[in-house]
């Protein structure tokens, strides 16, 4: 009988110390890196004019240290709604991968002087002049050259930073 007792009594203890009540959190944690994994923002100097017809300012990166990438792709899109083409327009011009070593830092020179070549090129073969609306991100590196909306969402690292730029066409023809 005196081990009975005993036996209830230690139940009884054992189960006074395990509370599984409301364990929940009463206040959500807040997430240590909000938003994407990586924030881009434009250098605020002004741009040195490129020969091309069209600057993009230098992009800024800051990444979330757990969601770093090594290597990373630049998206832009562009206003196509003035286009007076017969046919299909490609509206987006997908860079090839860049190196993005650190946790900061900014897109090589090298790397935006391809790109303003690049999307001059575009704008070029479509009569776009003047004011442009760009939106840039960036996209894992493994991005397809002419990627769907599906996938671009799946692999974008960035959320969509606008800007408007201005183009004169070095070569006009239109």
């Amino acid at each position: 009988m005196k081990t009975s007792v005993m036996l209830v009594m230690a139940g009884l203890v054992f189960l006074s110390g395990c509370d599984t009540g409301n364990n929940a959190a009463k206040v959500p944690a807040k997430p240590k890196w909000p938003g994407a994994a990586y924030h881009l923002a434009f250098e605020t100097q002004a741009a040195k004019p490129n020969p091309s017809g069209v600057t993009i300012p230098v992009i800024k990166y800051s990444a979330n240290p757990e969601a770093l990438e090594k290597r990373a792709t630049l998206v832009v899109q562009f206003d196509t709604s003035g286009v007076k083409k017969d046919g299909p327009v490609s509206n987006q011009m997908v860079m090839g991968p860049v190196d993005v070593p650190a946790v900061e830092g900014a897109l090589p020179a090298e790397y935006m002087d391809a790109a303003d070549k690049g999307l001059a090129s575009f704008l070029n073969a479509y009569c776009i002049h003047g004011k442009v609306k760009l939106t840039v991100a960036l996209a894992r590196s493994s991005l397809s050259s002419r990627p769907g909306d599906a996938e671009l969402n799946i692999k974008r690292l960035s959320d969509w930073m606008p800007i408007e730029v201005v183009f004169k066409n070095p070569h006009p023809k239109c």
